[in-house]
């Protein structure tokens, strides 16, 4: 199904309880070109979403499982760092948590077409967190 925003295919995931909180809905997409999020409805999907998507379809430094739920939900806030600073913070943290190593994935994240300045959002994180 096509992302709402740029028409490139997504990605849909099944939020863990853990993350809903910074989540769109239960079940989100992210688009595999802007890597905005919306909730998987939105993209079109219905039905049964993954409970272990395949991220790196979106990006083959996407980690698994929980990890790589919580980055992409970290990226689907980027848009908008000083408006979600708090849940970027704790994605991020739930992330790590997770064996995942965030710092390392942004620094791998190849996404020239986000919809948000990649290369300046690197930076705040490094200065933020």
């Amino acid at each position: 199904m096509p992302c709402p925003h740029c028409d490139a295919d997504v990605v849909a995931f099944a939020v863990p309880p853990a993350l809903r909180e910074h989540a769109p809905a239960d079940a989100a997409a992210i688009c595999t070109r802007c890597l905005r999020v919306v909730a998987a409805d939105e993209a079109g999907i219905v039905g049964g979403v993954s409970e272990d998507p395949d991220l790196s379809a979106v990006d083959p430094a996407f980690p698994t499982g929980e990890a790589g739920v919580a980055l992409a939900l970290c990226c689907g806030k980027l848009e908008s760092f000083a408006l979600n600073r708090a849940s970027i913070e704790a994605l991020i943290d739930h992330a790590e948590r997770a064996g995942a190593d965030a710092f390392a994935f942004f620094d791998r994240l190849d996404a020239p077409e986000a919809a948000f300045d990649l290369e300046r959002r690197r930076k705040a994180l490094r200065d933020a967190i």
